[in-house]
């Protein structure tokens, strides 16, 4: 499974190209990624039909209890066998439907819709829960990118972002319950949690828990109130609506719901919830679809109304809720997707997607026309389609649960207007208003036609000669949900029985609703109270009012005053400490004096007069100069006290502070009046010699304490034995804390974005930067020191995991290396010389640095164990030193990042 998803996410990079190289059939050619992932699920078919679970694992982080863990079961192999079928008739499709656009907008949509097949894998797949909140949340990313695949369209944009922000907040509100489970459970495994339902739902978090996971359900199924970003992601091209919108990722919510019925029904009210809920969606969703215009609106709706069918067959209890929620998921997928297809050859054909405004398409549209009959026949339940099979079960699930009759009279209504809503999208467009479009843009063509063609019929083979996908698919996921085996009876005919009446009631109301659906519709058009139904203007509202009380908190926390942040981080730690101490009733501890060392003392005093100097400096340069002095002190005390990997951090932080404040200096005034009062100089003293005193006192106390300890004994024993390297500060940095210096170069990495995004020029005016005004022997001599810091830092890197160094210091004295180029000479030619932009250094520093973990990872162990080669002949390798590389990188970039754009404000 990891392999299949790996090769998932590589093609999803690669196939794509085609789309610009063969140009009108590269469908056909990328879509043969799906289908060879759909023959490799389909291989394990003989594993899954026996009731086998298998399951894949890497370690990633075991002591926290996060693994890479992947689960293939009855359920989850449904859901690959749709994405992955289902998604290859869409890349078919969209090599018809996106013929005659730009190659590069061809490239991106099959881009975007392989890798929403793979994140969609990933989530149906994954067995840690962390793992599927990764996936869970790439599908929503991934869903926004196609809402607002047309960039220059206000509407796409607004619903892409409605789209976001709907799924993100249900996207929160899953993170949060993961991470409760964990900390109930102290295990993140989906298959512990299952198991565990009765602790979870005892737990003190068991109903925070539930409700997060029911939010998190809701807003990704569209289920009320959150059901209005579905019909406005109708902006989407109509290949990604059929995919996303219908087969696939509303389905998510769905997939989560019955992963977690033993949680939420093992509450006193979670069924309760979730019912009233589908009930709602059903009914606001059918009213909505009957008001619809638009073909695609009117579909959306009904999707809405099946996903509340879905939610309410989670709700209830039984086998038979089981196999029908199973049945019911597997025959909405297909017809619905072929609806939409149908949807697009009309859009792609005529222009319109005005109900009223079709009429007549049969003749110039007749595939089209033949394959939204047989999807609506399925959709409406007529036998001998799917569809009827799967109301039967929906209505055999309701008779048999132990609800009242309420769910079951909303079911009769909302498939009665289901069944309208079928015949009108067919009856309307193709058969019904006369020939309104004799003349079309566009035409049938093979690859328009053959993916709705084939669910049609699928839709119809299935229910006639069920064998196979009964035993391959439906049986196991039933089981799979439900605990236990349950038999799957599909069968067209079953007799005179209740449900079969139900579904007759169903069909004849459904029939009227087709016959005097003008008069409805206009009824329900002219009632504006249904419109409050949508709530999208609620929500938009709501937003607002978020953003107006966010700006304003932000106009009184980010006021621009330096001072008073500096004094709220200052002031604030000296109370913390101060609070900590008093606390402890702890007295600060005298260390014994000892014999004075004169060359500390003198260091020290150096750096003590740097600090005055700096404080009673005018000049700014002075000042600098001064705080330079102190930096260098400190350095020098780190050397003389056995610290040579901090003292050579310290001396190349010192050097660029230099260099950064100089180009920051050429930035702004070098002259300004005074900001300060003496009354404000006066309590800005106290300030500063409170947390001095503080932190003195706590530095006294440190050195009165004894020296050394169990961690610093275990790391000296450990370093070489378990890190292979003799430099303990490095080995500890890149090996057993590696995760907290990943997490680190990240935080630098996302520093440097910012930064070059606040200072990248605007307008021509900046394209040239001036030249700096040097003096001639620094330019002279410029290249050479550049190269020699250059050579330093690349021999720092090598040898930091022996000996002083490391990535860290290599990238700090390669960053001045290229700081005294620019500086010397411009920053175009340093820019020239160091041949990649900042950001390209910071984006390949964070791969090395993420790639440098997965051959421990492959090798079975925990993600970031460092995997060493020692041959005889050669020095020892090991990925350590991707790490260590990657670090370097970032570092690079980051700091370059910042000077180029310091010295590019400079010279506007």
């Amino acid at each position: 499974m990891f392999v299949i998803l790996l090769i998932s996410l590589i093609g999803a990079c690669v196939m794509p190209l085609a789309a610009r190289v063969i140009g009108r059939g590269a469908g056909l050619v990328i879509a043969l990624l799906p289908i060879g992932l759909l023959a490799a699920f389909v291989s394990m078919a003989p594993v899954v039909e026996r009731g086998w679970v298998l399951g894949e694992g890497r370690n990633w982080a075991p002591r926290i209890g996060l693994d890479l863990t992947l689960r293939l079961d009855g359920f989850s192999f449904l859901f690959c066998l749709l994405v992955t079928g289902i998604c290859a008739l869409v890349v078919i499709y969209a090599g018809g439907y996106l013929t005659g656009k730009p190659r590069q907008e061809r490239t991106r949509f099959f881009t975007l819709i392989l890798l929403f097949q793979t994140a969609m894998l990933g989530t149906v797949l994954a067995e840690s829960l962390l793992v599927m909140l990764l996936f869970w949340e790439a599908t929503s990313i991934l869903s926004f990118l196609l809402v607002g695949f047309d960039s220059r369209s206000a509407r796409a944009r607004r619903a892409a972002l409605m789209a976001l922000q709907v799924t993100a907040f249900g996207g929160l509100m899953l993170l949060a319950a993961v991470l409760m489970i964990g900390h109930v459970l102290g295990s993140y495994s989906m298959a512990e949690a299952v198991r565990q339902a009765e602790t979870i739902a005892a737990s003190p978090l068991g109903t925070p828990i539930v409700a997060c996971i029911l939010i998190a359900a809701f807003t990704k199924s569209a289920q009320f109130p959150f059901h209005f970003w579905l019909p406005n992601a109708m902006q989407a091209p109509t290949p990604a609506s059929a995919y996303l919108h219908s087969a696939t990722m509303v389905k998510l919510g769905i997939y989560l719901l019955a992963r977690f019925e033993p949680v939420f029904a093992a509450t006193g009210w979670g069924r309760g919830v979730v019912v009233t809920v589908a009930c709602l969606t059903m009914l606001v969703a059918a009213l909505q679809a009957l008001r619809a215009e638009n073909f695609k609106s009117a579909l959306a709706y009904s999707t809405i109304a099946s996903l509340g069918i879905l939610t309410l067959l989670v709700g209830l209890d039984g086998p038979a809720a089981t196999v029908a929620m199973v049945g019911f998921l597997l025959a909405h997928a297909l017809y619905k997707a072929a609806l939409f297809f149908c949807a697009g050859v009309v859009l792609h054909a005529t222009g319109q997607q005005n109900l009223r405004a079709l009429g007549g398409l049969a003749r110039v549209l007749p595939f089209t026309a033949l394959a939204c009959v047989g999807a609506s026949l399925s959709m409406a339940g007529i036998p001998p389609f799917i569809g009827f099979i799967s109301k039967e079960f929906l209505f055999e699930a309701q008779i048999e649960s132990s609800w009242e009759t309420a769910p079951l009279a909303i079911a009769v209504i909302v498939n009665a207007a289901m069944v309208g809503v079928a015949g009108v999208v067919t009856l309307r467009p193709f058969f019904l208003g006369g020939a309104k479009h004799r003349e079309l843009r566009n035409g049938e063509s093979l690859s328009l036609v053959a993916p709705p063609l084939l669910l049609a019929v699928a839709g119809l083979l299935i229910s006639l000669d069920p064998d196979w996908i009964t035993r391959v698919a439906l049986r196991p996921a039933v089981a799979a949900v439900y605990g236990r085996a349950v038999d799957v009876d599909i069968a067209v005919w079953h007799g005179l029985t209740p449900m079969l009446m139900l579904s007759a009631v169903v069909i004849g109301i459904g029939a009227l609703i087709v016959r005097y659906w003008r008069q409805i519709h206009i009824r329900l058009r002219g009632a504006e109270r249904f419109d409050r139904l949508a709530l999208e203007k609620l929500w938009e509202r709501s937003l607002r009012g978020l953003m107006h009380g966010s700006r304003a908190l932000t106009g009184w926390v980010q006021h621009g005053d330096l001072r008073r942040y500096l004094l709220v981080v200052v002031g604030g730690m000296a109370a913390l400490i101060a609070w900590s101490v008093i606390a402890a009733g702890a007295v600060p501890r005298l260390p014994d004096a000892g014999t004075l060392r004169l060359a500390p003392a003198l260091v020290a005093l150096v750096g003590l007069g740097g600090a005055v100097a700096a404080t009673r400096a005018q000049s700014l340069f002075t000042a600098m100069i001064a705080t330079g002095l102190t930096g260098f002190s400190i350095a020098l005390t780190f050397m003389l006290n056995g610290a040579p990997d901090l003292a050579l951090t310290q001396f190349a932080v010192e050097a660029l502070l230099v260099v950064l404040l100089t180009a920051l200096l050429m930035a702004v005034p070098l002259a300004s009046p005074a900001t300060r009062t003496p009354a404000m100089r006066r309590s800005d003293a106290v300030v500063a010699g409170v947390m001095a005193l503080m932190l003195v006192a706590g530095i006294v106390d440190m050195a009165a304490g004894p020296q050394g300890s169990a961690a610093s004994a275990f790391y000296s024993e450990m370093s070489y034995l378990g890190g292979k390297g003799h430099n303990v500060v490095n080995v500890i940095l890149v090996d057993f804390r590696a995760f907290d210096t990943l997490g680190e170069t990240m935080v630098i990495a996302m520093a440097a974005v910012l930064a070059r995004s606040l200072l990248m020029r605007r307008g021509r005016a900046a394209q040239e930067a001036a030249q700096p005004s040097v003096h001639f022997s620094f330019q002279a001599f410029g290249r050479v020191l550049s190269w020699t810091l250059l050579a330093a830092s690349l021999v720092i890197l090598w040898r930091g995991h022996d000996q002083p160094g490391g990535g860290f210091v290599g990238g700090l004295v390669a960053a001045l290396s290229f700081a005294l180029l620019s500086l010397a000479y411009g920053v175009e030619r340093a820019e020239r010389t160091l041949r990649a932009g900042p950001l390209t250094l910071v984006g390949i520093g964070m791969a090395c640095t993420l790639a440098s973990g997965l051959p421990g990872l492959i090798a079975g162990r925990p993600y970031l164990t460092h995997l060493w080669w020692e041959p005889v002949w050669f020095p020892k390798l090991g990925t350590t030193m991707i790490f260590d590389l990657g670090v370097y990188l970032v570092v690079l970039g980051a700091v370059l990042a910042f000077l180029f754009g310091l010295q590019r404000e400079a010279t506007k």
